[in-house]
This record gives C-alpha cells, sequence and structure tokens, in this order.
C-alpha cells in the first residue's frame, strides 16, 4: 500500500500559549483532494500551519512521504508593497524550484512554465503590470500561479476564494479540479456547498478533527462532528453557512 504523503497521529497542537487542536488524527493519500471545513477559530488554519512545519505539535507524531519543497501553499492573506517593483510574471518565476532574481533573463524551460501558468489563470494580458496595480482578485491568481509553477506534489490553500471576483471563482474551482489529476489539494474553505463537486472527501475541524470520505454532507452528519455549519440551498447549488459560534 503506498504511503501517505502526510501521515498525522494523534496531535495536539498549541498556538500563542492556548490549545487548539487536541487528538488529531489525518491521513493525506496522493491524489486526495480535501475540503477543511469548520468554525472560525476551530483550528483549520493552525492545523495548515503544521503541515507546512510552521508549528510544531505539542505530542503526536507528523510524517512526511515527500520533501517540504514538495508543497506549495496559498495563505488565507497576503500583504504586499504596492510600490515594490516587480511584476505579475516576475512574482509567478519566483516560484520556481530555485527561484528567479528578478530582472534576469530566463531559460527556453523557464519561459515556457511561466507562460503556460499565466495562461492557465487568466493573467497573460496583465503579466507586465506591477503588482501594486492589482485588484484583490488579480493578485491571488498571481499568488495561485506562484504557488503552482514548480508542479508540488500537495497544493494547499487557505479559503483562496476570500479575495476573488464571482467570475474567476468557479474557474479556479475547475482548475483545481483539473490540476487534482496529478496534484494532492488540500482546500481550506467556508463554502463546502459550492466545491462539493470538485472535492473527494472532507475534514471538519473544531477542535478535534473528523474525516467524511465523502464530498457530500448532512447537517445530522455535522453535528455528530461538532461542526456548526448550517445547509442551505438555493436552486440547484447548495451552500452552507457558518452558524453562530461561541467559544
Amino acid at each position: 500500500m503506498e504511503k501517505p504523503l502526510v501521515q498525522i497521529k494523534e496531535m495536539d497542537v498549541a498556538y500563542q500559549k492556548q490549545v487548539v487542536l487536541t487528538n488529531v488524527s489525518l491521513s493525506i493519500n496522493n491524489l486526495d483532494f480535501i475540503g477543511i471545513i469548520g468554525p472560525n477559530g476551530g483550528g483549520k488554519t493552525t492545523l495548515v500551519k503544521v503541515i507546512l512545519g510552521l508549528l510544531k505539535p505539542l505530542k503526536g507524531t507528523l510524517e512526511y512521504a515527500i520533501e517540504r519543497s514538495d508543497i506549495g501553499y496559498l495563505p488565507q492573506v497576503n500583504q504586499v508593497d504596492e510600490q515594490f517593483p516587480i511584476t505579475v510574471r516576475e512574482v509567478i518565476a519566483s516560484g520556481l524550484e530555485h527561484g528567479i532574481k528578478v530582472g534576469r533573463s530566463y531559460g527556453t524551460a523557464e519561459k515556457y512554465r511561466i507562460d503556460t501558468v499565466l495562461e492557465k489563470v487568466g493573467l497573460k494580458t496583465l503579466q507586465s503590470r506591477s503588482i501594486g496595480e492589482l485588484s484583490g482578485g488579480e493578485f491571488q491568481r498571481t499568488m495561485l500561479a506562484r504557488a503552482i509553477i514548480s508542479t508540488p506534489q500537495l497544493l494547499v490553500l487557505d479559503e483562496p476564494d476570500t479575495h476573488v471576483d464571482n467570475r474567476f471563482e468557479m474557474e479556479l474551482y475547475r482548475l483545481l479540479k483539473e490540476l487534482n489529476e496529478n496534484m494532492t489539494i488540500l482546500l481550506v474553505t467556508h463554502d463546502i456547498g459550492t466545491i462539493s463537486p470538485y472535492i473527494k472527501s472532507i475534514a471538519c475541524v473544531n477542535r478535534n478533527l473528523h474525516y467524511h470520505s465523502s464530498n457530500e454532507i448532512s447537517e445530522e452528519q455535522l453535528k455528530v462532528y461538532n461542526c456548526p455549519i448550517e445547509i442551505i440551498t438555493h436552486g440547484t447549488v447548495p451552500h452552507r453557512v457558518m452558524k453562530e459560534h461561541n467559544h
């Protein structure tokens, strides 16, 4: 049996001296597409930071069958100096394995990879624009392109649709489904209803973690998992919206 790319067993994690995750176990296998859901403050982003190696668990084990450099990451919020003189193309190029220095020339293979990713995320016509001139959605597309240009084995996204326009949102999910043919994806989201056709399984995180092996989940199952989310349907597309949750 193939070894999981990332294996978490009975893990406790504290953030700023407060225990956030307790007795968490999760196997992330090759070509998984896992949607991570849960209330604000439930530990979703903390789990991501542990997987990325940015936080160390208090107890439990965390094992990798891949190199850390094989993990691509798109954070929830990106801070950027709008005055920094760097273009969309240069930002994306900086995600290559060994990075690209601003102003240097690219080899043929590098140019092809950059051009291909620019086309995928719909930024071909904006490649020479300064990042300080981008909209929130355009900037998020740029950072997604940077995260995937090195073709990581595992792509981790923390609410990637936060600053994305509605038109690109569905294009984003279709692109992620396409990427999932060759790449494992871990996606933190509040909108499990919209992405349910694209993901393969669900992990409910609210201090503990409950893994659900299907992309369909009922309100009763959410209650059992202690994941306070309400399922609301609009027409043929279901949406799940967070209930009020007090800690």
